[in-house]
């Protein structure tokens, strides 16, 4: 079976935010000001509205250009997801289905009461990546309490945040409890981890300091076959040793 592609796998769960309803002559007043303020991060940032019912921009402030280095024009839903690094792509699609569920498990007076926060990797036009944290927040419904339109925000925190898994949270506003670091509970598409269940395995007896021939004698594998795990290991991570590896692991909590 053909893998799913993360981008249409999102827009399913956006339309299913609006469940297909069009109500474009639905007129809106947005105190933008008042809005930032529960959003505001340290960092540069810029911020948009996006319209559930047509799948596109409202509006999107001119940070975006200063931050990406794209052209305002340039800006479409797909193009916007492709900006996202590759590998953080399937992770923000499963916390997107996992925000459907929550949201709509609210009761609708509190659907406006949540931000939503996610950390991942987006390109700039130059190449380059930055690590962003997108928050978006709910700013209007329909009359049966689906999300019309969202107020989203993305702070450039490279200097905070530059590697590791994406986190998503749940914050409530107006007294309303919050949910950090939550776990999607159902996958939609395969997350693949760093590094495998085999290679963590020789990762941490290499911590131990074990040598990769009695790594080999207590895994009953052989020697090639641990001296090509590691290799692997430390070539696909982008790392040029062993020391570099671990300390990348340990970091990130892969072990």
């Amino acid at each position: 079976m053909a893998e799913k592609s993360p981008l249409s796998e999102s827009i399913k769960i956006w339309q299913n935010y609006a469940l297909g309803q069009k109500n474009d002559t639905l007129e809106y007043e947005l105190d933008i000001h008042k809005k930032l303020l529960n959003f505001f991060q340290v960092g540069d940032y810029f911020y948009w509205v996006f319209n559930l019912s047509t799948l596109g921009f409202d509006f999107i402030s001119p940070g975006f250009k200063r931050i990406l280095g794209y052209d305002q024009e340039e800006v479409s839903l797909p193009f916007f997801f492709n900006t996202f690094h590759p590998e953080d792509q399937k992770w923000y699609t499963n916390f997107e289905n996992e925000v459907g569920k929550f949201l709509h498990s609210l009761p609708l007076e509190k659907r406006m009461s949540y931000k939503v926060r996610m950390d991942f990797r987006v390109r700039k036009k130059d190449g380059s990546y930055i690590r962003v944290l997108y928050q978006n927040i709910a700013i209007q419904l329909f009359e049966n309490g689906n999300i019309h339109r969202s107020l989203g925000l993305m702070t450039d925190i490279s200097h905070i945040k530059l590697n590791g898994k994406p986190m998503l949270s749940f914050i409530g506003l107006d007294g309303e409890p919050s949910y950090i670091d939550v776990k999607p509970g159902e996958i939609l598409i395969p997350i693949d981890d760093p590094i495998s269940k085999r290679e963590k395995e020789i990762l941490l007896l290499i911590i131990d300091g074990k040598l990769n021939k009695e790594i080999a004698h207590i895994l009953h594998i052989s020697k090639e076959t641990v001296d090509k795990h590691r290799k692997n290991m430390i070539k696909k991570n982008n790392c040029t040793n062993s020391n570099e590896l671990i300390a990348l692991a340990i970091k990130n909590g892969w072990l």
